[in-house]
């Protein structure tokens, strides 16, 4: 391969992706796709994911847009969809970049909405899962606990 050939940065899903790394961890650089669902999609799609992302050719990148578009059409398993049971429509999906990002916003806006109690400690900036808040999550200039006398 000459040098012409090879591409620096790669344009898939919306993302620039580094041309220098391999396939599977340059779709790993894209918000809503792991490792293994990387690795999932290249086996399945049938491109090599220890190439380097600036190797693949124009054929290859439009293989993977359209397997990142739509997962289910090239057999992926709908139990590695990162949205099941889509609140809306009761779709299994698999979001990726801006989607995800407002998916994740509506949730916790339709969680405000009907007052439970994660929305409300959204809504009040407090933790929500669950974590002790008697000594840690603290914001503003408190540094230190002062004891009574």
């Amino acid at each position: 391969m000459s040098q012409e050939q090879f591409r620096y940065i790669v344009r898939i899903a919306n993302t620039d992706v580094d041309g220098k790394l391999k396939v599977v961890y340059g779709l790993a650089a894209i918000k809503g796709i792991g490792v293994n669902t990387a690795y999932a999609l290249c086996r399945l799609i049938g491109v090599d994911p220890e190439k380097r992302m600036g190797l693949l050719t124009d054929a290859e990148i439009k293989k993977i847009e359209t397997a990142l578009a739509d997962p289910r059409s090239v057999g992926l398993a709908p139990w590695m969809f990162n949205r099941r049971k889509d609140y809306e429509t009761g779709r299994d999906m698999h979001l990726i970049g801006a989607e995800l990002i407002y998916a994740a916003k509506q949730d916790i806006e339709r969680e405000k909405k009907i007052k439970s109690w994660r929305g409300i400690r959204h809504a009040l900036g407090l933790k929500v899962r669950g974590q002790r808040t008697h000594t840690t999550g603290r914001l503003g200039m408190t540094v230190g606990v002062r004891k009574k006398r």
